[in-house]
This record gives structure tokens, C-alpha cells and sequence, in this order.
């Protein structure tokens, strides 16, 4: 008895060292938890990155296609843009609601009168600058169409300045004057001999300055968008993402068909299906897949609207500038000039100066992301 009470100690410390492994295992898991979400952020955004260079990338070939073989309707060509909402709601039946739960607690819910006013701005909004998006589309070659589309960072870094509290660093200063100049270099580019459309000086003006003002009001929304998920909606998950798409796509596509209809154009689209080159069942496949593409590169965007920035949103869709006008090249023969070289490798440029700044903000928040953790850690244990 006496040697196994002299033993009893040894045997609860053996225990105690047994028991020791479960609290680091559960260090251990703390610390792991970090780097998972942080693997799984990434991975998102290479999703969201991936739905917005392969969407945009499809639908501006698609429109311009749609010009090049014939069909000459502006709102049908702007409806498509926003028409393809429909394949979307199911997503709202199947998406995550856990991770908005306590922050529908916490916060109280905006009003229906709120929620539908700020729907129908956004529908409005985008209703009109897809129109002016066309109208470029249409006059403009699709490569010195995509280059301008650059501007859009520019401008959305000016929005965000006002409206997100958006910091000005000597990197994003030189995006946006790099862009600038590469915006303001095509001005100069209307040698469109080997272009896939020939359009007047005066044309080409127009469509130029309807791309720009396209832009603006791109950049524009996309600001206000985050604004509004910050201030009015208060929650980020992947069903108000949804509502926000789904809602002013419904409000825009309302507004493109009382102007397709107000304008006279759907009297034509019966003979314009007639008449399209490539035949009727391309005539209506170009207009069902530019929709599917347009609503795939609303979801890459307005996710990385709420998962980062709307101007990280806009610097992933500028990454899909070279994209555009070399496929121009082998698909419509547009003519890559000097000058649209230049261009491009000025805006490549301003878009990886506003990528590095990005990166020092990143390294820059990590020290203090890992102290939170460490401490974290601490506490639990």
C-alpha cells in the first residue's frame, strides 16, 4: 500500500503530462484558425477575381460582335447587361446566412422605404451608364474601347477618396496619372484602317467621350455601392451580395425596356435578327450568353466590393486590359498602333504601381493582425 501511495504522484504527474498535450493541441488550433481563414480569404478572391477578367473579358467581345455582324439596336445591346439577373436567384435559396447573423443582432435593419430607394438609385444609375457603355462599344474599335475603360480606376480612386475615406500614396497618385496619359493617348490613335469598324471623326469623338463618361459613372457606383454596405446595409454576406445584384439589375432592365419600347428600336429587331450575318440562332445565343457573362462579372465584382474595396474591385477589372485588345487582334483584326501599345503599357503600369501600394499595406498589417492573434491566443489559453 505504502509503495503504491509513494507511486500515486509519479502516476498523477505521468497524468498531468498526458493531460498536457489537448491545452497545446488547442494552442495550436488557435493559431491555425488565422492562417485558414486567411487561406480561404485568398481563395475567394481569386474566384471573384477569376468570375470578373473571364466575364468582362467575354462580354465586351460579345458586344462588339453583336455590332460587327449586323445588329444595330442600342437598348437591346444595353439590355443584355443587365437582363440575365433570373439565372441568379437561385443563389438566394442556397447562400450562407450564419455569418450575418450576429451582425443582424447587433444592428438594426434598414427600412423597406430605404432598401428601395437605394435599389432603385443604383438600378437607375446602372441603366445609364450601360447605355453610354454601348454607345462606346459600338463607335469605338474594341481595343481602343477596353483601353479607355481604364480610366475607370482613376475615377474610382477619386470617389473613394471622398466617399470611403480612400488614402492618396505617392503609388496610387502615379496609377492615376498613368492612366490618365493612356486614356488621353487614344484621343490621338483614330487611324482605324485596320480596325474592325470604320466610323467618323465625329462618331469616334462620341463614342470616346461616352466610354469616359461610362466609366465615371462605373467607378461612381462602385463607390457608392461600398458606401452603402457600410453604412445602410451593415452586413457583408453572400445573400445581400445577391440582393444588391439582383434588385438594381430588376430596376435597370425595367428602365432599359420602357426606353427600348419609348424609342421605337424593338420595331426593327425582328428584321435585325433577319439580317444578322452569322444567322438567327447566333443572333439570339450572342444576346443569352453576353447576359450570362455580364451577371458572371457582377458577382466577381460586387464580391470583392465587400470582401475588400470597390477600388481593389475596379484594380482586378483593369486587370483584364490586355486581355480585350489582343483577342481583338485575332478576332476582329483590329489594328494594334504605337500608340495603343504605349497606351497599354502605361495603363499596366499604373495598374501594377496601385498593386504594390497594395502590397506594402498588406505587409504593413500583418505585424498588427499577428499581435491581435497572439493575444487572442493567450487569452483563450
Amino acid at each position: 500500500m505504502g509503495k503504491a501511495q509513494e507511486q500515486s504522484p509519479l502516476i498523477e504527474g505521468h497524468e498531468a503530462k498526458e493531460a498536457s498535450p489537448p491545452e497545446n493541441a488547442n494552442v495550436t488550433h488557435h493559431l491555425t484558425v488565422p492562417k485558414l481563414r486567411q487561406y480561404n480569404w485568398w481563395i475567394q478572391m481569386v474566384i471573384f477575381s477569376l468570375l470578373v477578367l473571364s466575364g468582362q473579358s467575354a462580354a465586351t467581345l460579345l458586344g462588339r460582335l453583336y455590332f460587327d455582324k449586323g445588329a444595330k439596336s442600342k437598348w437591346m445591346a444595353t439590355l443584355v447587361q443587365t437582363a440575365g439577373f433570373p439565372i441568379l436567384i437561385p443563389f438566394l435559396f442556397v447562400s450562407p446566412t450564419k455569418d450575418g447573423i450576429a451582425q443582424s443582432n447587433q444592428t438594426k435593419p434598414p427600412s423597406t422605404l430605404i432598401l428601395v430607394s437605394l435599389y432603385t438609385f443604383l438600378g437607375v444609375f446602372l441603366a445609364a451608364y450601360s447605355m453610354l457603355y454601348t454607345i462606346g462599344l459600338e463607335y469605338l474599335p474594341v481595343s481602343t474601347y477596353s483601353l479607355i475603360c481604364a480610366s475607370q480606376l482613376g475615377f474610382n480612386a477619386i470617389f473613394s477618396y471622398f466617399l470611403n475615406a480612400q488614402k492618396f500614396t505617392p503609388f496610387i497618385v502615379n496609377s492615376l496619372f498613368l492612366l490618365t496619359i493612356s486614356s488621353t493617348l487614344l484621343v490621338f490613335s483614330n487611324d482605324d484602317s485596320g480596325d474592325s469598324n470604320k466610323t467618323s471623326k465625329g462618331k469616334y469623338v462620341i463614342g470616346f467621350m461616352c466610354t469616359i463618361a461610362a466609366s465615371a459613372g462605373y467607378a461612381l457606383n462602385l463607390s457608392i455601392t461600398q458606401l452603402a454596405f457600410r453604412k445602410i446595409l451593415k452586413k457583408e454576406t453572400f445573400r445581400v451580395v445577391m440582393n444588391v445584384i439582383i434588385y438594381q439589375s430588376l430596376v435597370a432592365t425595367c428602365v432599359i425596356l420602357v426606353g427600348l419600347f419609348t424609342s421605337g428600336e424593338w420595331r426593327n429587331l425582328r428584321r435585325e435578327v433577319k439580317e444578322y450575318e452569322l444567322g438567327n440562332v447566333s443572333y439570339v445565343m450572342n444576346l443569352v450568353w453576353t447576359a450570362v457573362t455580364w451577371q458572371v462579372f457582377s458577382i466577381g465584382a460586387i464580391g470583392l466590393i465587400f470582401k475588400v474595396s470597390s477600388l481593389f474591385s475596379n484594380v482586378i477589372s483593369t486587370l483584364g486590359l490586355p486581355i480585350v485588345p489582343v483577342l481583338a487582334v485575332f478576332i476582329f483584326q483590329d489594328k494594334m498602333t504605337g500608340v495603343k501599345v504605349v497606351a497599354m503599357l502605361l495603363a499596366i503600369w499604373g495598374f501594377a504601381s496601385y498593386i504594390y501600394q497594395h502590397y506594402l499595406d498588406d505587409l504593413e498589417s500583418k505585424p498588427e493582425s499577428r499581435i491581435v492573434n497572439d493575444i487572442s491566443v493567450v487569452e483563450r489559453a
